[in-house]
C-alpha cells in the first residue's frame, strides 16, 4: 500500500524548506475549509509598545499574585501558619495588591485587559 501524496523533499535547510512549502500543489478540494485570515498587524508605535509590555508583565504579576493567595489559603486552612506568620502574609499580600493596582492606571489599563483570554482554556484570571 503506497501513501505517495507527492515527491519526498529532504533538506537541512530551512530556506530549502520554505521554498518547497511555497511550491504550487494540489488546489484544494472545493468543500475544504480555507485558512483563516492573519491575526491582526503587530502595532509598533512607541507607546503602544510600552503599554502592551507593561500589559504584558503586569498581568504575569497579578498571576503570580493570585497564585500566592491561593496558596497562603490553602496554608491558612490546613493550620501550618503562625499568627505572626499569617500577618505578614496579609500584609504582603495588601501591599502587592496596592502595587498592581497602582501600576495597572499608570499604564492606563482596565482591570479586564490583565485577563487574558485562552481561547477554549477560557479566562486567564
Amino acid at each position: 500500500m503506497s501513501l505517495d501524496n507527492g515527491p519526498e523533499i529532504y533538506t537541512e535547510s530551512m530556506g530549502d524548506f520554505l521554498q518547497a512549502m511555497r511550491a504550487p500543489g494540489p488546489r484544494m478540494e472545493e468543500d475544504a475549509v480555507a485558512p483563516a485570515a492573519p491575526g491582526p498587524r503587530l502595532n509598533l508605535e512607541p507607546e503602544d509598545l510600552k503599554n502592551g509590555l507593561g500589559k504584558l508583565v503586569l498581568t504575569l504579576v497579578k498571576l503570580l499574585h493570585e497564585l500566592m493567595e491561593r496558596q497562603a489559603i490553602r496554608r491558612l486552612e490546613a493550620g501550618s501558619l503562625s499568627e505572626e506568620q499569617i500577618e505578614k502574609i496579609g500584609a504582603t499580600l495588601l501591599r502587592q495588591t496596592e502595587e498592581i493596582e497602582r501600576l495597572r492606571l499608570e499604564f492606563n489599563l482596565e482591570e479586564e485587559d490583565l485577563n487574558l483570554d485562552l481561547g477554549p482554556l477560557g479566562k486567564l484570571l
